[in-house]
């Protein structure tokens, strides 16, 4: 049996489907790359200043809190179609969904990471005239990178698998071949497109890992008995 009859048989696994649609697999990939990337960074957009106005102002947080968690709760059908009159059928419509997602997620890791810094880190910066923006940028900031990179490393996760939704609008990368392929059951496009998804998944994950090392060499450091974190000493 030659390879290109894995097509007629509709074999999960089919080399044949792999060479003649390389083209659409990579435009479908690029494109769940590109609404991922755009939501995740708009979700950080919004959720930092929300975070820094709930650790300013504690009574905010709750609210806050709650309507991030809300509207995570609200499915994806659901919050299409109320953002469908804004938006249209467009790609800024799954990114604003996307990125309202996030946020439950982004909020909480900017305020763990804030909250995790020492109180005599900041009392010492102070000491030594930073005022709030500088005290924030250059020491709480990347401080707090690690539990902040790790909040956007599982935002970026949870898009990517969310991604897959914007193919009720026509705009979801590797989501739309899953969709295209269900009413025949095209076995290869399906489960080529589900293996993708997880393997972009895996590769932002790693590739973020990668990010926060290089952004926070004074953990590693810390962890062979190194230098002082920023802020600390001169």
């Amino acid at each position: 049996m030659t390879e290109a009859n894995c097509l007629v048989t509709n074999d999960w696994i089919c080399g044949e489907y792999l060479r003649t649609r390389a083209q659409e697999l990579t435009d479908a990939t690029l494109q769940h790359i590109g609404i991922t990337v755009v939501s995740v960074l708009l979700g950080i957009v919004v959720a930092f200043p929300l975070a820094l106005l709930v650790r300013a102002r504690p009574r905010f947080a709750g609210p806050v809190l709650a309507l991030t968690t809300l509207l995570y709760t609200i499915p994806s059908l659901a919050m299409f179609s109320l953002l469908l009159p804004l938006f249209g059928l467009s790609s800024a419509l799954v990114v604003t969904g996307l990125a309202l997602y996030a946020l439950t997620i982004l909020v909480r890791g900017i305020l763990a990471g804030l909250d995790a810094v020492p109180a005599e880190t900041r009392e010492a910066a102070r000491g030594m005239g930073y005022g709030p923006g500088r005290l924030l940028w250059e020491v709480e900031l990347p401080l707090a990178l690690p539990a902040l990179m790790a909040g956007i490393r599982m935002a970026t996760v949870s898009t990517i698998a969310l991604t897959t939704v914007g193919s009720l609008v026509g705009r979801g990368g590797l989501g739309n071949l899953i969709e295209d392929a269900m009413p025949t059951f095209f076995k290869a496009q399906v489960l080529t497109a589900a293996v993708l998804c997880v393997l972009l998944a895996v590769a932002a994950d790693l590739l973020l890992l990668g990010l926060q090392r290089l952004l926070t060499p004074w953990t590693r450091q810390r962890a062979g008995g190194g230098r002082a974190r920023p802020g600390e000493g001169g």
